[in-house]
């Protein structure tokens, strides 16, 4: 998937005004979740992305143990744009349902055995995927 396929489809699907909306709010989701991963994780995550979208995302992750309310803080904070606690769930959640698109199985897997359960539960697996992800 290219850069502007990702950014249009975290638009429709968070239903966000702009694509430039939507590039921030991949962004932000993209460098917390970073922060979370430990390793070279997010280098992994990168190397399955568009460059555009991958550069948000180090070499390495420094597996900071945060929970899922922080998770939503950080984007919030890191999206700007007045962004609510709940709007950074709607977003992040967004940007999750297209990387779920875009990645390998085995890729999803990694970042998945990561994340604790109730990132699972809320974050990833409620994340709608409206197209088959690419194996």
């Amino acid at each position: 998937m290219k850069e502007h396929d990702i950014v249009a489809k975290v638009r429709e699907i968070a239903g966000l005004e702009d694509n430039d909306h939507a590039a921030a709010a991949t962004r932000a989701t993209l460098e917390v979740l970073a922060q979370r991963l430990a390793g070279r994780e997010p280098h992994d995550l990168a190397a399955q992305l568009p460059p555009a979208i991958a550069e948000a995302l180090p070499d390495t992750g420094s597996g900071e143990e945060f929970g899922l309310g922080e998770f939503y803080r950080r984007v919030a904070a890191a999206e700007g744009r007045d962004c609510t606690l709940d709007g950074a769930r709607e977003h992040a959640r967004a940007v999750v349902a297209v990387i779920r698109q875009t990645v390998t199985e085995g890729e999803l897997d990694d970042l998945v055995a990561q994340l604790p359960q109730e990132y699972r539960h809320d974050l990833l697996a409620t994340a709608p995927v409206h197209e088959q992800r690419r194996t």
